[in-house]
């Protein structure tokens, strides 16, 4: 286990129980109690959790993990929906993509297929809306690729965009498809996030968009979040990495939306 699947498994368990003992949390990840007490000063020294007498409690932002610690999970699952979303993406349109590590999986997928590798002396074959600073510093070297990158203030946990300057942005501007990532999917409230700012930006990223494609592997499904998104009824297709339970499989279909599974 790397250092940073040690530190996002901490803070995970920080965030499920509130507090950590040095001793419950080295039995758990299978490491020396040593190798803890460095990973819990560390993680203290970036705010991250408050340091104890033999442990450490949750800081507020342990709930909301940043993008960077969140890298490692479900890499695989992530990267095959990326694939799978690039795939239903044509050359010419226009793409609005948020942040998160799985829409950043459908980023690099896009960068690397052929059709735009091949023919990018053709000029700009894909135009890409974020706001996501880490998608639009992957894209923007590539020469197929037209980036427009929305305003707002960045947030350190996912390096999106939020507030009014992104919405005035995106509130002038027209797109083929938006690829959202998302915290949570229910049948009954649809899509939503833990930000409620960037729950802002991604449901406008949506309402502007011709057609909408959720991106969630299957950790995702089932689950509710602080700040609503959007529902079923704006979503047209969900690509995951696992077939869905029956019950999740008829509520998506009674909403119309397909699904497709990596």
């Amino acid at each position: 286990m790397s250092r940073y699947e040690r530190w996002n498994s901490l803070l995970e368990l920080l965030a499920e129980h509130g507090k950590l003992e040095v001793e419950e949390a080295a039995v758990a990840l299978d490491v020396s109690a040593a190798t803890i007490r460095r990973d819990l000063d560390q993680l203290a020294r970036q705010q991250m959790v408050t340091r104890t007498r033999g442990g450490a409690v949750a800081h507020n932002v342990s709930y909301d993990l940043p993008l960077r610690y969140k890298t490692a999970r479900n890499a695989g699952a992530k990267q095959r929906i990326g694939a799978a979303v690039a795939g239903l993406i044509a050359p010419g349109e226009v793409v609005g993509l948020n942040g998160g590590t799985t829409t950043t999986e459908v980023a690099r997928a896009l960068a690397v297929r052929p059709e735009l590798t091949e023919r990018a002396e053709a000029g700009h074959l894909l135009t890409v809306v974020t706001n996501a600073l880490n998608i639009a510093n992957e894209l923007t070297v590539r020469p197929a690729v037209k980036i427009v990158v929305t305003g707002g203030v960045a947030r350190p946990q996912s390096y999106e965009l939020i507030g009014p300057l992104a919405s005035t942005v995106l509130a002038e501007l027209t797109l083929d498809v938006t690829v959202l990532g998302v915290d949570a999917l229910d049948t009954g409230i649809g899509a939503s996030a833990h930000h409620e700012g960037e729950a802002s930006v991604n449901r406008l990223l949506a309402e502007r968009a011709r057609r909408v494609v959720v991106a969630a592997d299957s950790s995702k499904l089932g689950r509710r979040a602080f700040a609503r998104i959007c529902g079923l009824d704006a979503i047209d297709t969900l690509v995951t990495d696992q077939p869905l339970s029956e019950e999740l499989a008829a509520g998506f279909a009674e909403a119309g939306v397909r699904v497709l599974t990596a």
